[in-house]
């Protein structure tokens, strides 16, 4: 399954929020404990989305200022209504980003990278507007390693033959692994490069809360489910139900593993 072949929307913040919001709000501290930014800095966060990441370099960061960035209008209306008013939000891409030269000192993106359709004209972007020593930094979900919660969603839907076969996440975005990464990050002139993997436990108080935000519809997985037929996705459902490995108590505790780069401007 490829990127054109796969049905995505980026629309209804509030269903991505029960999707993948949660999860970038429990991820966000340790990535900017990793990043060991000094206060009073200016930040961006491209792709900001619904304003996880945005709402804790706010929270955790003591910033001078923060600004985000995110070509979705329904994401950034969601964003709108839960961060501080000190926020500047901008509607805009990742590639044409509506800044001045060196107006932040440090430029952030998580979960969103590996969706950006030129991630080479992205970092550059980010470097453009980012002050030379300035920090830039992203982190990617490791969609081939340890990201149970979609990886248990493809490989079902391809023993289905609800997918092509061999076209799993990890194939789909070669980015989302630490040389590619580091790769990215220094043919895009970024100095002193770093990639790091972050680990966070998903837990689901039960099956239908893992289950119901698939429904959806917004982003690859929850998209490819919602673009099935109700009689697969009801085969799809209860085989993850029974391969899915359950707690005692009735609850699903997943691993989840994100790789994060960090490199520097040059002067």
């Amino acid at each position: 399954m490829d990127q054109t072949s796969t049905p995505q929307a980026w629309h209804q913040g509030d269903a991505y929020d029960r999707y993948m919001g949660r999860w970038s709000r429990q991820l966000a501290p340790p990535f900017l404990q990793w990043l060991q930014a000094p206060t009073s800095s200016r930040w961006l966060d491209v792709g900001c989305g619904t304003g996880a990441l945005t709402a804790a370099i706010f929270e955790h960061c003591a910033p001078a200022e923060v600004t985000g960035v995110d070509p979705s209008a329904g994401f950034l209306a969601t964003a709108q209504r839960h961060l501080p008013a000190e926020v500047t939000l901008h509607c805009a891409a990742a590639d044409r980003l509506p800044l001045a030269d060196a107006a932040v000192d440090r430029a952030v993106s998580a979960l969103v990278l590996n969706f950006v359709p030129d991630t080479d004209a992205a970092l550059r972007e980010m470097s453009r507007v980012t002050r030379p020593g300035g920090q830039v930094a992203a982190c990617v979900w490791d969609y081939a390693g340890k990201m149970a919660l979609i990886r248990h969603y493809w490989d079902t839907a391809e023993e289905l033959g609800l997918v092509p076969p061999g076209k799993v996440q990890g194939e789909r975005f070669p980015l989302c692994q630490p040389d590619a990464l580091a790769s990215a990050f220094t043919g895009a002139g970024l100095q002193q490069v770093e990639v790091s993997g972050l680990e966070i436990e998903m837990r689901f108080a039960d099956f239908d809360d893992y289950w119901q935000p698939f429904l959806g519809g917004q982003g690859p997985a929850p998209g490819h489910a919602m673009s099935l037929d109700e009689d697969q996705r009801t085969r799809l459902r209860e085989l993850i139900r029974e391969r899915i490995p359950v707690q005692a108590d009735g609850s699903l505790l997943l691993a989840a593993r994100v790789w994060a780069a960090r490199g520097s401007v040059a002067h």
